[in-house]
């Protein structure tokens, strides 16, 4: 899902260098032509992923993040969005609604997806409370200019991922609180695929127009994984956005890639699922409901 350098640390500091692409390779048809052979296990997997969130209000989570448009030239001109004038939608909506539902000739065509856009960012209002222990990490919510989503709604959706217990806060050690000014240690920034090429590519990451990657304090999110997801997880594209945050900020934890533990079992959060599923079940959190690390090998 992404495209990585790793370091295999399991410390949760900051790191100035690349992290990672799940895929390397520059050609969409490559990879959607392998993707499309996933789509058998979506069906029988979704079980597993287990995506509820984390009860009444949500506690939101934080990212740590530099200062703005540390990692790009493209990513001057970050500006704060207004409050919106009503609730941000939750990302536990029903996946029924989700661009990649077309079932039947009357479901919505696939999203226009801007093949790039401007490079600067509004960054989303507000903030949440601390989750997690320990000192916690800011992070700041960004979405690239001129697109369709609203950086509030965005922001509530990583607040709850960050927040799920069994998300990274399982470890004991790492804490999360999103700002918007101020110092941050790492951004999730959502952005089109020609702009996350553009900003992976300077750290040497190859991310094809296609997948995400996490550089220098850099979450960065391809917006045609935002709305699109992959086969596997086509009718749950939520749950897709939860593996997207937990992997990349996974890396920026310092966790490298990991591969299938065996047939059967939940794929961990760190595996690049986009790449082939290889026996395991779709899962998207990297612990489970009783605070057990899903790991497995490691892989490059």
């Amino acid at each position: 899902m992404t495209a990585h350098k790793a370091t295999p640390s399991r410390t949760r500091r900051r790191r100035r260098g690349a992290s990672h692409a799940s895929v390397r390779h520059g050609r969409r048809g490559p990879l959607w032509g392998g993707l499309a052979a996933l789509t058998v296990l979506g069906a029988a997997g979704f079980a597993a992923v287990g995506w509820t969130s984390p009860g009444a209000g949500g506690a939101a989570g934080a990212e740590p993040t530099g200062r703005t448009g540390s990692s790009s030239a493209a990513t001057g001109g970050t500006r704060t969005a207004e409050p919106p004038s009503s609730p941000s939608a939750s990302p536990s909506a029903s996946p029924s609604s989700s661009p990649s539902s077309r079932s039947s000739p009357d479901a919505p065509s696939e999203p226009d997806i801007p093949a790039t856009g401007p490079g600067t960012f509004t960054t989303a209002s507000g903030g949440s409370a601390a989750v997690g222990k320990g000192t916690a990490l800011r992070y700041r919510v960004d979405v690239e200019d001129g697109l369709k989503l609203s950086a509030a709604t965005v922001a509530r959706q990583v607040e709850i991922i960050l927040a799920d217990p069994r998300g990274w806060t399982a470890d004991g050690h790492s804490a999360f609180q999103r700002v918007s000014s101020g110092t941050v240690d790492f951004s999730v920034r959502v952005a089109t695929p020609g702009t996350v090429d553009e900003i992976c590519g300077e750290y040497g990451l190859d991310t094809g127009g296609e997948v995400n990657c996490s550089v220098g304090k850099n979450v960065m999110v391809n917006l045609r994984r935002w709305l699109l997801a992959t086969p596997v997880y086509a009718k749950d594209v939520t749950a897709y956005r939860a593996l997207i945050v937990n992997h990349e900020v996974g890396h920026f934890l310092g966790h490298g890639h990991v591969g299938c533990p065996g047939p059967g079992k939940p794929a961990p959060a760190m595996m690049q699922q986009i790449k082939g599923m290889f026996g395991c079940v779709p899962n998207v959190w990297p612990y489970d409901g009783k605070g057990q690390y899903l790991t497995g090998p490691s892989v490059p």
